[in-house]
């Protein structure tokens, strides 16, 4: 009798040390971490979320090493995004163009969609274009504030519209690149006929993949975001938002509304000063 009471309570005891463990684990993942940006226009405070955490862990680590201190607002576009982090903006002169700075490293796309998307306040990193960049990765420093404006309820049915009538062009072109020597001999050759019936034979391909995906629809979340608080519906699923503003949007909005040069940089330098994480 007294072994069957060790039994069950070692059992019992067992059972209540794995339960608090796993709790322990579902806080940790629960709790995102908190990074405030002050700025020469306000204090921004973002939260990052745990579900992008090699953007999450670079951004923490480069704001730990003071990487952002000094840098520069240096691309402002009102009613789109504010964006910052290029380390060549340190002191820079008036009128040197800016973007190009880097860390000498990229981190590979974390797209949770539809999960997260490009409501005004979404913290999302800034890269190259698709040409020169075709897994969508981002730039080791450079980011922005997504500011956007408000849309109509048609204006997001004609971009569901567009994005799965597109579809089948962008299946076509992947297509075609795989077949570009081909093209280019018969381009050589002159043979029309023969670039004719491999068209023919890509589109009816492409028709039939695009049939295949589900059809696009914007989210219950990403309607009411962005017919109330705005964003910038066409940048979705192609950068990766990696946190939102929690505290501060007015200071955003204050810096997108700063005047800029030809080159979207803000004629007055709007300076970060410090990121500290909480």
């Amino acid at each position: 009798m007294k072994k069957k009471a060790f039994i069950f309570i070692t059992i019992s005891l067992l059972g209540l040390i794995a339960c608090k463990k796993e709790n322990k684990t579902e806080n940790n993942m629960d709790k995102e971490t908190l990074v405030k940006i002050e700025t020469s226009a306000g204090n921004i405070k973002v939260k990052l979320y745990n579900e992008t955490p090699k953007h999450r862990d670079n951004f923490i680590k480069l704001a730990k090493e003071g990487h952002y201190e000094g840098t520069l607002f240096h691309r402002v576009i009102k009613d789109f995004m504010i964006q910052a982090g290029d380390p060549e903006s340190k002191n820079a002169p008036k009128g040197k163009m800016l973007g190009a700075g880097d860390v000498g490293y990229t981190i590979p796309a974390e797209f949770v969609y539809p999960k997260y998307f490009h409501k005004k306040g979404a913290l999302s990193a800034a890269r190259q274009g698709d040409n020169v960049n075709p897994k969508k990765e981002s730039s080791g420093c450079q980011f922005y504030i997504v500011t956007g404006k408000v849309y109509n309820d048609s204006t997001l049915l004609n971009m569901e519209r567009h994005i799965n009538d597109s579809r089948v062009e962008s299946i076509f072109n992947g297509l075609a690149q795989k077949h570009m020597k081909e093209i280019y001999k018969m381009r050589k050759a002159n043979d029309e006929n023969g670039l004719y019936e491999l068209q023919e034979k890509l589109i009816a391909q492409a028709q039939e993949e695009a049939a295949k995906l589900p059809e696009f629809r914007f989210t219950p979340e990403q309607v009411k975001a962005y017919t109330t608080v705005g964003g910038t519906p066409h940048l979705d699923n192609e950068y990766t938002v990696f946190g939102e503003v929690v505290e501060g949007l007015d200071v955003v909005d204050k810096i997108q509304q700063v005047k800029t040069d030809r080159s979207d940089r803000p004629e007055e330098d709007v300076k970060i000063i410090k990121v500290e994480v909480e």
